[in-house]
């Protein structure tokens, strides 16, 4: 099976090599995209929290049902007001191109280091673009330990 046809058929899976062009788009792999395409469709929500390490790239759809749960807690919800004024400060939505690209928000690039050669990490329903170097000290620090995996397995994993 070629490398750009493996995924699974409901989920977002597995990493993948693209480019951030020199405006600031992300050519989706395509691995991604016939199933972003064919089950989300074409609008995506693009942010980042905290210190911007990585770019989040969610189908609208699944976007909305975050937001829909957001909405439920209580206003005054230090959690939830600290989660929306991020993702909201640093997010856009945005719409893939006929060539399969996806701009990143220009106040995204240069926190994530968003130019050239990125890794697309397919999250289950959203996709987690990384900085290739950066994502080799993110693994390398965060290592799973014996309570990450008991957390885990009390989740059935």
């Amino acid at each position: 099976m070629a490398r750009e046809e493996e995924h699974a058929s409901d989920i977002l899976c597995g990493s993948h090599e693209a480019t951030v062009d020199a405006k600031g788009r992300l050519k989706i792999p395509t691995a991604f995209r016939r199933f972003l395409d064919e089950t989300y469709g074409a609008d995506f929500f693009v942010t980042s929290i905290n210190d911007v390490q990585s770019v989040w790239v969610y189908p609208m759809p699944v976007w909305r049902d975050i937001a829909q749960k957001l909405a439920q807690a209580p206003t005054f919800d230090k959690s939830k007001r600290k989660a929306l004024d991020q993702t909201t400060y640093w997010g856009q939505v945005a719409r893939i191109d006929s060539e399969g690209r996806i701009l990143i928000p220009a106040k995204l690039r240069e926190p994530a280091a968003m130019q050239g050669e990125v890794m697309v990490l397919g999250q289950v329903n959203h996709m987690d673009v990384w900085n290739h170097e950066r994502l080799r000290e993110h693994i390398k620090n965060q290592r799973l330990t014996d309570e990450d995996l008991e957390k885990l397995s009390n989740l059935g994993i």
